[in-house]
């Protein structure tokens, strides 16, 4: 299988910075994994890269797509797959840099993901069924024809009821068939990964909240308002990330400002535990730790060790 590199970590870990530096060194090219740097005009509040610290190094899925749309993981994966591979055909390591490990495992597998979507019949026939009947009897259908996938689901969890159901009434499997299926498939890379973290999550919280600091001193408020005066709708998926969400509601008069960027703060470090608890699973991860500050210069030699030694030159 074809090898790349992939840097991970939970949010405010400097994933950017090392994975320039590796480029640098390995004559690579960063693909972003990041489920909201994919949206133009969100560079402060989803911490995209500037060209700043790209520093020469070519970078794609950053500020691809309109921030009214709403992309799948199976279309994210999709459209990073097709970067990876012409940075491959370029005879370039491709970087898979960033935070939301669904889309970077879907980018690695290359496959795994059913038919349907947000958009699709089946979903809006689904949604007039649940904004006219409720919740309870496609809960009910789904006991029924996919018990497995019901038992994992909370009752109130909608999106994944619909999502289940929609997978059956489109192609006749349940979705836990699927997932079996395609998790005895081959994946379609290599990966080689690199993990950063905080020794002391203490440390991981204190320089989230000194994050969300800096995104306020240059200009989250004002770009939150830029993305309303376009006409982007409150509702879009781009103005659900951490940081939009909670400034709309401030700008909207619900609460103070004060208190949304404290409720910014708490949910930028519950994601940065779901995070954690994501790539934990995983036990093929080369973690380098940081102490009170981020040390570069160690992680790229460590890093460069270890890609070395896995045959990357």
């Amino acid at each position: 299988m074809k090898q790349v590199l992939c840097v991970v970590g939970p949010t405010a870990c400097g994933k950017t910075a090392l994975s320039v530096a590796l480029a640098k060194r390995f004559n690579g090219e960063v693909v972003s994994m990041d489920s909201m740097q994919i949206y133009r005009g969100m560079t402060v509040g989803t911490a995209a890269p500037t060209p700043a610290e790209m520093d020469g190094v070519p970078h794609h899925m950053v500020g691809v797509a309109d921030p009214g749309e709403s992309w799948s993981a199976a279309r994210f994966a999709d459209e990073a797959g097709r970067c990876v591979e012409d940075v491959l055909r370029r005879k370039r390591l491709p970087i898979l840099a960033g935070g939301s490990g669904l889309y970077l495992d879907a980018v690695i597998a290359g496959h795994g993901f059913a038919p349907g979507g947000t958009d699709g019949a089946v979903r809006a026939r689904l949604r007039d069924e649940l904004e006219r009947d409720g919740i309870a009897p496609l809960l009910e259908e789904l006991r029924t024809v996919d018990p497995e996938s019901a038992a994992k689901l909370h009752p109130a969890d909608e999106k994944r009821i619909l999502r289940a159901l929609e997978v059956y009434r489109q192609t006749g499997k349940t979705i836990s068939q699927h997932n079996r299926e395609t998790r005895s498939l081959p994946k379609r890379y290599a990966p080689v990964y690199i993990g950063l973290t905080f020794r002391d999550r203490a440390d991981l919280r204190e320089h989230i909240d000194r994050r969300v600091d800096q995104m306020l001193a240059d200009g989250l408020v004002d770009e939150v308002r830029a993305l309303l005066d376009a006409g982007v709708p409150r509702t879009a998926t781009a103005m659900q990330a951490i940081g939009y969400k909670e400034l709309l509601a401030a700008l909207d008069g619900q609460c103070p400002l004060e208190d949304a960027v404290g409720e910014v703060k708490l949910r930028s470090r519950q994601y940065a535990k779901r995070q954690l608890t994501w790539l934990r699973r995983r036990k093929d991860i080369h973690w380098i730790y940081w102490e009170k500050k981020r040390d570069l210069a160690r992680a790229l030699q460590e890093s460069t060790e270890i890609l070395t030694a896995y045959g990357l030159q």
